[in-house]
């Protein structure tokens, strides 16, 4: 390496630290066992009886820290990758594992199918008026 820094640039950013790359944090694995697709409004919340996260040793710091964020107030998929500074891809994979060790549970949103067809809805709101 030259004295100037220029090889340690590329693996080292001063503010950040050490550069980790996505798929190290996932250990190459772009989906979870038993992972259905999570969609970026899909609520994820920490489990009730969910012990510490710190002490489990197959936990990285990632996981552990969406356990956290999730424990008191439930945060999105995309919230939770924007707090994180994470890609989708990496917290949709580090929340399936989190599913699987039962840290959290995910819920997900009703799909615009099965929602109640909106002239049902006006016609209650009719209803409700003509009281």
């Amino acid at each position: 390496m030259s004295s100037d820094g220029q090889g340690r640039s590329h693996w080292f950013d001063d503010d950040a630290g050490p550069v980790v790359r996505p798929y190290a944090m996932t250990r190459g694995r772009t989906s979870s066992p038993g992972q259905h697709r999570l969609d970026l409004i899909a609520v994820v919340l920490t489990e009730p009886q969910a012990d510490d996260p710190e002490g489990d040793s197959t936990l990285s710091p990632e996981h552990v820290d969406i356990v956290d964020l999730c424990r008191d107030t439930p945060q999105s998929v995309a919230e939770l990758a924007a707090e994180l500074d994470l890609p989708i891809g990496v917290v949709r994979v580090l929340i399936g594992d989190l599913v699987n060790s039962e840290f959290v549970h995910v819920t997900r949103p009703v799909p615009p199918a099965e929602l109640p067809d909106e002239s049902i809805l006006r016609d209650v709101i009719s209803g409700l008026r003509a009281l």
